[in-house]
């Protein structure tokens, strides 16, 4: 009794203590996984963000790019037409040169678009590659808490399993079991008792009997006896 006593306190403390071991572990791992999806959706929004800024430079400085063509072109027709007498040659010249000066602001602001764009597509590439080890560790921590869930329930089952036969033990099942088999016994000894008293009875029974069946056999005999006898004497 006291063995399976120690044995399922023992047991009950064990399950105790592995649940104890494991629910902050999954706690943990559940709030460290929303954690890092609110960081993956804060990410991926900044890539977006990032995307479409360098979407913006690439088109900026194709149009600057077009827009200093532009102005090439319209300083090379100002001087033909400035050689042609369309407009005086000086005029020509002057409007030239502000073209020529446009051109080149224009293309100040493609090259900076340009330098943007390959900036903002280096931090693209290196937001895409964190981001790509985020969702991993997100899919190994969802793996883990799998596996912890799936040990807790183990041990939960244990642990109501230990509560049940600890409870059991608590109520003195296994002592009425005890009880009843010594009073089981008792009986079948009662029994066994009353078995042997009845065949002493029988015993003593079977003895009278073949006591008075051995007096009337030999009483038999002695008259068999008697009348050979007699027999005997006529013949003499």
């Amino acid at each position: 009794m006291g063995l399976f006593s120690r044995l399922f306190r023992w047991g009950q403390s064990e399950a105790h203590s592995v649940m104890d071991k494991l629910e902050n572990p999954v706690k943990m791992t559940e709030q460290g996984i929303r954690t890092l999806r609110k960081d993956l959706e804060h990410a991926i929004k900044d890539l977006a963000h990032v995307k479409a800024l360098a979407i913006k430079s690439s088109k900026e400085a194709t149009l600057k790019k077009q827009l200093a063509n532009d102005y090439e072109n319209k300083a090379m027709l100002l001087l033909k037409r400035g050689q042609s007498g369309v407009i005086e040659t000086e005029e020509a010249d002057r409007l030239a040169s502000e073209a020529l000066k446009k051109k080149e602001e224009v293309m100040a602001q493609a090259l900076t678009a340009t330098q943007n764009l390959q900036m903002q597509e280096d931090i693209v590439n290196k937001m895409e590659v964190s981001i790509k080890k985020m969702k991993a560790q997100v899919s190994s921590w969802e793996t883990e808490l799998g596996t912890l869930k799936a040990r807790a329930k183990v041990a939960n089952a244990s642990q109501k399993l230990n509560q049940h036969l600890a409870k059991a033990d608590s109520n003195g099942t296994i002592a009425m079991l005890e009880r009843m088999k010594d009073r089981v016994a008792e009986h079948e000894a009662l029994a066994e008792s009353y078995g042997e008293l009845a065949a002493s009875a029988t015993d003593i029974d079977d003895e009278i009997d073949r006591a008075l069946e051995d007096q009337s056999g030999s009483a038999a005999a002695s008259d068999a006896l008697s009348d050979l006898k007699a027999k005997m004497a006529l013949k003499k």
